[in-house]
Formats: structure tokens, sequence, C-alpha cells
């Protein structure tokens, strides 16, 4: 992103990011698609997996050889304008996303959705798609897990709109989310999904309100799965997320199917 060009940060947003520190001086984009200097590593993308691994597939076909991976990936293609590769992860995602909670089974779930790690271990391949106009971000991954352990992701999954359904977080600069999980639809496609929205929102001294909301996707399909999330400030459009689940379960069966006619 070019620096004369800043993400647009509506006012109900802004002003308490200002009154809590999160934006300083000058920096009043800071809470955007700009990587921020907190990052440990830039997302993996198509050209830089997320588990670095040369190893074939096995004589059964169960695992996906490497560049069958990153060929199941969804690309800004698929999705169109305005959508670009990421430049790095979202500075929201330090800000607000990082949290903590005495809430059970919800740290957890924060703790998925910051670490991108929503299938349990970092996914085999990755990529990061930035929308400027909307602030959004969307992150996708192909797991690397087995199908058991899928489904038993995706169970749990399931129960997070009633577990947490309303739960209190705090962030790293002490600003009290109010967090709400419920279900979200998606395509019939795959053979498990699950699909959540969520949000934090919080009100500084002075009434001034923020609000950061993701839709969260995870499908299996047949041995493979895949996991996503799509969020910004605001309220974040959900046309993409079910263009990238639909497009991402088509395509992964169509790798495997190529690939078991060439055997």
């Amino acid at each position: 992103m070019s620096p004369a060009i800043r993400p647009r940060i509506p006012r109900a947003v802004l002003l308490p990011l200002l009154a809590t520190g999160l934006l300083a001086g000058g920096a009043v984009a800071a809470l955007g698609l700009r990587h921020p200097a907190s990052a440990p590593q830039p997302l993996p993308t198509v050209d830089r997996s997320a588990v670095p691994s040369k190893a074939p597939a096995r004589p059964d076909g169960s695992t996906l050889t490497d560049e069958q991976a990153q060929a199941a990936l969804i690309t800004q293609t698929d999705l169109g304008a305005p959508w670009t590769a990421t430049t790095g992860a979202a500075t929201w995602r330090d800000g607000l996303l990082k949290a903590q909670t005495s809430a059970g089974e919800c740290q957890r779930l924060l703790d998925a959705l910051y670490s991108d790690e929503l299938l349990g271990a970092p996914g085999r391949v990755a990529i990061g798609l930035d929308d400027a106009d909307t602030e959004a971000q969307l992150r996708y991954q192909i797991g690397a897990r087995r199908p058991a352990d899928v489904d038993a992701v995706l169970t749990w999954l399931g129960t997070m709109p009633q577990q947490c359904a309303r739960f209190t977080a705090t962030t790293q600069l002490g600003l009290v989310e109010d967090v709400q999980v419920v279900n979200a639809p998606l395509p019939e496609v795959g053979d498990v999904r699950q699909g959540l929205r969520v949000s934090l929102a919080s009100t500084d001294a002075d009434g001034q309100e923020y609000l950061l909301t993701l839709d969260v996707a995870a499908v299996r399909v047949g041995e493979d799965a895949f996991a996503l999330t799509n969020g910004g400030l605001g309220d974040v459009p959900n046309d993409a997320t079910q263009a990238a689940v639909q497009i991402g379960a088509l395509r992964l069966a169509d790798i495997r199917r190529q690939g078991r006619a060439q055997v």
C-alpha cells in the first residue's frame, strides 16, 4: 500500500482509538490493513508455505502434494476487485483481536482466531487478501490434519454460539470488549462445515464506539479441510466469505479428482 493511501476508518471507530492510544499522532491509519511492527511473521502465501514440506504424497493418495495444496488455494482473481494480495497482517489484529477473557473455552476461540489456527495446527498453505475499500482482510488456509481431528474441531466450533454467545474480553491496552458469537450459514458444500460470526465491540469513557467483525468458516471436503476468517472494522460484508467457501470447496474436490485420474 502506498504511503499516500490511507485506509478509511469510520469516525465511530476512529475516535475511541485515538483516545486509548491505539492511534498516535501522525499514525491515524495505523489500525487498518498496514503491516504492524509487532507482527511475529508475514502471513504465508501461495509462494511461502506455513509448514514447509517437500514430502511426497502417500501411495494411497490421502495427502495432498505441495503442488496440489497450492493449486487448491483461492486467489484474488477468484474474488475479484477490490481484493488484492495482502501486504501483511492487519494492525487491528494486535490492537483489538488479541484479548484475554476468563470465560472458559472462549479464550481458546480468541487465541485460535488471533493465531490463525482454527484447525489446530498452522495451515499447510495459506493466503491473505485485502479489501482496501472496506478495510477487510481475508485469511484462508488449507489444513494439515486428519479428517477425524478436523471433525472434532468443527464440532467444537459448533458449540461456540452456546458456550460463548456473549462474554467480555480485555485488550492489551485495557479496553473491555463485549464479544458476541452467533452461527453463520455457509454454502452447502463439502462433507462437514461450520460458520460463525464474531463481533467485538467496546465503548470508551466518552461514549464513542468501535466494532470489529469477523466471519469464520471451516469446511472438510473428504480427506482435506480449509478454514478462513474475513474480518474488518464495522459490519463486514459477507459476500466474500460465501464466495471463498464455495470456490474453496469446489477447488479442493477438483484437485482431488485430477490427482486420482493421474494415478
